[in-house]
């Protein structure tokens, strides 16, 4: 495996950590700035940088780096596969009528299923039900790891951009494909978040629409909780998320809100919130957000029979949001198991996307460090 990355920060001229060389038929990696995203002449200078075809590109609420965390940025990092290959679809929610798991149903009848080995999305991030997205890749495929992230746009809310080859738009999924025996993938999503308040019930949801908590209105019930913070609402939320456990299940997830709607007091989450389901506020602290990067990183390193030489991390905005200047740290815990020879790229996100340690079925994540470990 080869790999070159380099970085363009505030938009000035592209900075390269690794040695420039010219790779053959690589798949390029491209998180950045909402912002940037958008000025054509940004991507065409990007295109000139980096003269290939497949290109993935997804915006982001911050980009990673090596051990760096980085605001109104571009992240590149392409890697050619010496011994194996990928393959690369997308499509449109909008094609989908908004429909995720229909759209994943989709995408993943398109991929090649022959030594298929694993699977990574890159996902509208600013509505699209990912839970449901989940369960539509995961429809046709059996035995089959997939991890994966929900793109991001600061702490805006406003929309999301990803494409693969042509320029960055709303609305689009990407599904990557990896092909190859000599191929090792490893994987882990820890919080470090915990729990206060009393233990509540959901009453009324649909999908990722949350209604009713305890029969009252979730959105009045949650406000009153936040207090003044209320008027910050959604990105209030990411300091306190939900932490909810689907009825029939052991582990919970975490949800944080996408969106809010003061009509019917609903708040929209990131993904599915059935009925009945347990449901309780949760907060963290700086050295908790840590911690939790730190296990996820060892479990993602356990029972590897290679070293990683690629760590895509998928971490959460609100987790960024906490640690605040002291972000980077979760980064330098990660690379301090993982390895500083280990080529480290990721992003901050509207949502995570891996299966439990010792699970095969994917599950969407909020407020945790999810690794994807590499190598061939």
């Amino acid at each position: 495996m080869k790999v070159v990355q380099a970085k363009k920060v505030n938009n000035k001229k592209w900075e390269y950590v690794s040695e420039n060389i010219q790779l053959s038929n690589p798949l390029v990696l491209v998180f950045g700035s909402r912002f940037l995203l958008e000025k054509s002449e940004v991507i065409d200078d990007l295109r000139v940088q980096f003269p290939y075809e497949h290109i993935v590109f997804g915006s982001t609420a911050g980009e990673i780096l090596g051990e760096s965390v980085y605001e109104d940025s571009i992240v590149v990092t392409a890697i050619e596969f010496e011994k194996s290959n990928f393959e690369v679809r997308t499509a449109s929610v909008f094609d989908y009528d908004k429909d995720a798991k229909l759209l994943g149903e989709s995408l993943i009848k398109q991929m090649p299923s022959k030594n298929l080995k694993h699977l990574f999305t890159l996902s509208e991030g600013s509505f699209v039900n990912g839970s449901a997205l989940i369960e539509g890749i995961e429809s046709s495929i059996n035995n089959i790891s997939l991890t994966g992230g929900m793109c991001g746009d600061g702490i805006l809310f406003n929309k999301t951009l990803a494409s693969y080859k042509t320029n960055p738009k709303e609305g689009e999924v990407v599904l990557i494909g990896f092909y190859g025996d000599t191929l090792e993938f490893s994987f882990a999503s820890i919080g470090g978040w915990n729990n206060f308040g009393p233990e509540r019930i959901i009453t009324k949801s649909e999908g990722n629409i949350l209604y009713e908590i305890d029969n009252l209105p979730a959105l009045d019930l949650y406000s009153k909780y936040l207090g003044d913070k209320a008027s910050e609402l959604p990105q209030a939320s990411l300091f306190y998320p939900l932490n909810v456990t689907h009825p029939g299940k052991k582990k919970p997830v975490v949800r944080t809100i996408l969106s809010i709607n003061k009509e019917d007091n609903s708040m929209v989450l990131a993904g599915d919130a059935p009925e009945n389901s347990k449901v309780q506020l949760m907060m963290s602290s700086v050295d908790d957000i840590v911690s939790g990067a730190y296990e996820a990183a060892e479990l993602a390193m356990k029972n590897r029979k290679n070293k990683p030489e690629l760590a895509l991390l998928v971490s959460c905005v609100g987790r960024k949001l906490v640690m605040d200047q002291r972000v980077e740290e979760e980064i330098e815990e990660v690379m301090s198991i993982v390895g500083d020879q280990t080529n480290i790229i990721g992003f901050y996100s509207y949502g995570e996307m891996a299966p439990f340690y010792g699970q095969k079925q994917c599950e969407l994540h909020n407020q945790t460090m999810t690794l994807t470990l590499i190598s061939e």
